[in-house]
């Protein structure tokens, strides 16, 4: 669709804060493709909003949060349980500000980026994103190799090449319908959920010191090393590619364009998203309360690598049981997280550059710029290095939340882009407090890393 001038811009949306009218909507093969009962119970209602959210969820729970998680937890205690407590807090607002934007607006994230900006802040705004979905794909891509590692010995470099065949499962089942994709992660969710629940039974841990645990303390970050670990657990729960991706798959809904619709379609999101992301801490508590009663409480204080995590839990849990669970958790999460970082990897290129590839084509090149990077690791370093690899992705995703996170509060703060679903200004405050904690943790990290 022809930009027009700044300033002269309205587009068919009947918005006048863009720069340039809507073009066609990113993951075109699945948008408006699931029904919305124009009337009818609320319950049947909210039923036909009930995925996005999920595949959002999982990635809050991929294998990035296992590395950062396991490390916090092995080194101290129960302490990080309200680094994600706080985290998920941070995921609810801004996930419900994804759902305002592409409800409100017609334009996914990376779409409103590329209409509200001029071209060079758009390209380094894509540069961005796509550095952070290789950050995420690169911990999937990992994590589900050492999930098919330690359940089958698969070695790490073919484990790394099989996740490819990604790919053709995300094509076969969005060919079926986006309904299917939706049905396949929440299955490997409820796995996960099951897998988690046995394993915190077994580890028995000291729930005084859990509740204790969700409780704030200052040395978090006046600790270096725990602000490291806590930025990685914040950047491994708060992640750009969810941004973009939510924005997305939020327009796979069919519902109307009145206000009353619109609004109506913002509520039911906001519940799927906010439920599915309660379900994603209770995910990430898990395994910090796993990684803390089994590992810190028996004075084990080093241990960061999942590998070397499946190893220890059947002699410290006393249960052979125990190793098999958390391989079996590590695949279903790792195979979750690489479907909907392709999708939100196609998003990205779609919205941004208005790129249209044959699909396979397009999945293809978003795996492809991971598994090239994570097999030369893999080969050249070995588990330990993709271990220390997992943790620096999430530290980098951490750095670079603050260039959707920006974009994002603000779009939702103007009514010139919103219209009469413009955030409310408690909204606007809160979220702007959240950018604001975001921008001010990176560059102490920063200011830290450069002072050795």
């Amino acid at each position: 669709m022809a930009s027009k001038s700044r300033g002269s811009t309205r587009g068919d949306d009947g918005l006048t804060g863009w720069r340039r009218e809507r073009g066609d909507a990113s993951l075109g093969e699945v948008n408006r493709s699931i029904a919305v009962p124009r009337s009818g119970p609320s319950a049947r209602k909210l039923a036909a909003f009930i995925g996005p959210g999920y595949l959002v969820a999982v990635g809050y729970m991929d294998p990035g949060n296992w590395a950062t998680s396991i490390a916090g937890g092995s080194r101290f205690g129960y302490t990080f349980l309200v680094v994600a407590l706080v985290s998920n807090i941070m995921a609810i607002v801004l996930q419900s500000l994804c759902a305002r934007l592409a409800i409100a607006s017609g334009r996914d994230l990376a779409q409103a980026c590329r209409d509200a900006y001029p071209r060079p802040v758009a390209i380094t705004l894509w540069f961005l994103a796509e550095l952070a979905i290789v950050a995420t794909d690169l911990a999937e891509v990992i994590g589900t190799a050492i999930g098919l590692n330690l359940l089958f010995g698969i070695p790490l470099e073919i484990g790394v090449l099989v996740t490819a065949l990604d790919v053709f499962l995300i094509l076969y089942l969005q060919k079926l319908g986006f309904r299917y994709l939706e049905a396949l992660i929440v299955a490997l969710l409820g796995v996960i959920a099951v897998c988690f629940g046995v394993q915190v039974a077994f580890a028995d841990p000291q729930w005084g010191e859990v509740i204790r645990g969700f409780a704030p303390t200052t040395e978090i970050v006046t600790n270096p090393e725990m602000l490291y670990l806590a930025l990685g657990i914040l950047g491994a729960t708060v992640m750009p590619h969810n941004l973009y991706l939510h924005s997305a798959i939020v327009q796979t809904r069919a519902y109307g364009g009145s206000t009353g619709e619109q609004r109506e379609a913002l509520k039911y999101a906001t519940i799927d998203s906010t439920v599915a992301l309660m379900f994603a801490l209770l995910i990430n508590a898990s395994i910090l309360i796993l990684a803390a009663s089994a590992f810190h409480s028996t004075g084990r204080n080093e241990v960061a690598e999942i590998g070397e995590a499946h190893g220890l839990l059947s002699s410290l849990l006393g249960t052979a049981f125990a190793p098999t669970l958390f391989g079996i958790a590590l695949l279903c999460c790792g195979l979750n997280s690489t479907v909907t970082a392709t999708l939100a990897g196609q998003a990205v290129m779609e919205g941004f550059l208005e790129i249209r590839l044959p699909p396979w084509v397009r999945r293809l090149v978003t795996r492809l710029v991971a598994i090239v990077p994570a097999a030369a690791v893999t080969i050249w370093y070995g588990e330990s290095g993709t271990a220390k690899l997992l943790i620096l992705s999430q530290v980098i995703l951490s750095l670079q939340l603050s260039f959707a996170v920006i974009p994002l509060v603000t779009f939702t703060a103007s009514e010139a882009k919103m219209g009469s679903l413009v955030a409310p200004k408690w909204l606007v405050t809160f979220a702007s407090l959240i950018a604001a904690v975001i921008v001010a943790l990176n560059v102490k990290l920063l200011i830290d890393f450069a002072l050795g």
